[in-house]
């Protein structure tokens, strides 16, 4: 899931809803498929010919911004995509919503990927690359659309105040009521901001965005497609083909995030599992457990031990000149490693360092992430924020997180389990918000028989593996995927993911998965 606490590594994700039925019954009413004359087929390039199809409309023309130069889109045939802000209203304020096909490397099968990006808040057509690298492109195109809010919409929700209160926040306590009053007062003024530009704030969430890929999917004339989801866009998939199954030729999920239970409660069972999983790797090694042995009780006594004494240290990162003062305290250690699994091989030794009183391992890559120009202005939070505060704080409590905390961690003190990995503040935050809860029925088990592909990692600490079989048991026909040895969103981790992924485009009922038998835990890194 993206959310507000940056990565010191950045990859396509972030950190595990739907319109209520009428809605849904009323787009469906207006969008009249496009007569079969008008498919594309396996000789007719998407994405050539302006189409409106009810009340959406794509129009081809240049291809969307990006922050970043993006080679896979050199070629790439492009447009906008403009939908109601509100699918219940036709009539109302119109958005539009970048879009980008990338051709298929060698064949051209006549059904195409569509790519839902994670978050909630990433870009689509800014990971890109990351699907392109991944060979997703092979025998099929890949369709990137920006969701609602996104980097590459118009309107753009980002609030780049949020990012440089990350960063400044640095030097503060992570968990402190003091701390807690500046956040909360980011996300009133991101709100205030999003407001007077004209923005309805309800209508940026998973349901209106899954109505906006059923709009995209007629107005391009496609017949059928797959979807591939990461991380936050698994709870996007999952919503989108339960109320949207039409024209799903099959579904693939890394990283998943089931919306019957996203929350900050489920978090705090990812982050176990993560860590457990990198901890137990770690003590089967011989040479690590020999240097770093018990890691885990190390890693729950430097918590606590931080928690009642935080310790400041001065680091220096590559984008600013000037050393930079940061603060460690428990919650800081435990949202430090929910990422950190992404460069497992080096925090066992972060670890004990920290525990033989040198921090600076930690601190760097703590502030390296906040500080990063790649975590400034590119997140949508107007878009995160209304899913957070519409789909998952209306369904749980601040003591049902703290109780989901004490689950998974017995021994952290009730400071360091009141803020859950990566959403600190959130129900305060989601009173500021002030948006409307979403149906009941934004919780609903997805049931499916749309051939699933269930990935997960093993290394996972932000939406956990056991998320994929919870949610393949109402799928019939799924192909459940744990890769081990890496950390969320396999795809981005592991050259064996993805080929079990593009494997299952071909054959979505019998993927290849023999690459599984050959991988190894990563070397961890022994410190003199």
């Amino acid at each position: 899931m993206s959310v507000r606490q940056p990565h010191h590594r950045r990859t396509a994700r972030r950190l595990p809803a739907a319109l209520a039925g009428a809605t849904a019954g009323l787009l469906l009413a207006g969008l009249v498929a496009a007569p079969a004359s008008a498919e594309n087929g396996p000789g007719s390039p998407l994405a050539t010919v302006a189409r409106t199809v009810g009340d959406a409309r794509f129009v081809p023309g240049p291809c969307p911004r990006t922050a970043d130069p993006i080679p896979a889109l050199e070629g790439a045939r492009c447009g906008t995509l403009t939908v109601p802000e509100k699918h219940d209203r036709p009539k109302g304020r119109k958005i539009t919503l970048g879009v980008a096909i990338v051709a298929a490397v060698t064949r051209r099968a006549a059904d195409p990927i569509v790519w839902f990006a994670g978050g909630p808040g990433d870009d689509a057509v800014s990971e890109a690359q990351l699907a392109i690298d991944g060979g997703l492109n092979r025998d099929r195109d890949v369709i990137f659309m920006s969701q609602r809010g996104t980097y590459s919409a118009d309107p753009a929700l980002l609030c780049p105040n949020i990012d440089r209160f990350n960063a400044d926040s640095l030097g503060l306590v992570y968990g402190a009521p003091s701390t807690g009053r500046l956040h909360v007062g980011a996300t009133r003024a991101c709100r205030e901001q999003l407001k007077r530009q004209g923005a309805a704030l309800s209508a940026y969430n998973t349901g209106e965005s899954a109505a906006d890929y059923a709009a995209l999917r007629l107005a391009l004339g496609i017949r059928q497609w797959n979807v591939f989801g990461i991380s936050y866009g698994t709870d996007l998939a999952l919503t989108y083909m339960r109320k949207f199954p039409q024209g799903v030729r099959s579904v693939g999920i890394d990283g998943v995030l089931p919306p019957s239970l996203a929350g900050a409660s489920l978090t705090w069972s990812a982050a176990r599992q993560g860590f457990d999983g990198l901890f137990k790797a770690c003590a089967q090694q011989r040479s690590c457990n020999r240097r770093y042995p018990h890691l885990s009780d190390t890693f729950e006594r430097l918590v606590r031990r931080l928690e009642a004494r935080p310790i400041t240290t001065t680091v220096t990162v590559p984008s600013r000149p000037a050393p930079v003062k940061v603060v460690l305290d428990g919650g800081v250690l435990v949202n430090w490693l929910t990422s950190a699994t992404h460069v497992a091989a080096g925090v066992p030794r972060s670890i004990d360092e920290l525990a033989h009183g040198n921090p600076q391992r930690i601190a760097e890559q703590w502030a390296g992430g906040k500080l990063s120009p790649q975590a400034i202005g590119r997140l949508a939070h107007g878009l995160a924020y209304g899913v957070f505060c519409s789909e998952w704080t209306p369904f749980e409590t601040e003591a049902d997180v703290i109780r989901a905390g004490r689950r998974a961690f017995p021994s952290f003190p009730r400071s360091v389990l009141a803020n859950a990995p990566q959403l600190p503040f959130l129900h305060a935050d989601c009173r500021a918000w002030s948006v409307p809860p979403a149906p009941h029925s934004i919780r609903n088990v997805t049931r499916s028989s749309i051939p699933t592909l269930v990935m997960s990692a093993g290394f996972d600490a932000q939406t956990g593996a056991s998320n994929g079989a919870y949610v393949a048991r109402t799928l019939s026909r799924s192909t459940v995927v744990t890769v081990p040895y890496v950390a969320h969103v396999a795809f981005a981790e592991s050259p064996c993911a993805r080929s079990i992924t593009v494997s299952f485009f071909d054959s979505p009922t019998a993927p290849n998965k023999s690459c599984l038998a050959g991988l190894q835990p990563p070397r961890f890194e022994i410190a003199p």
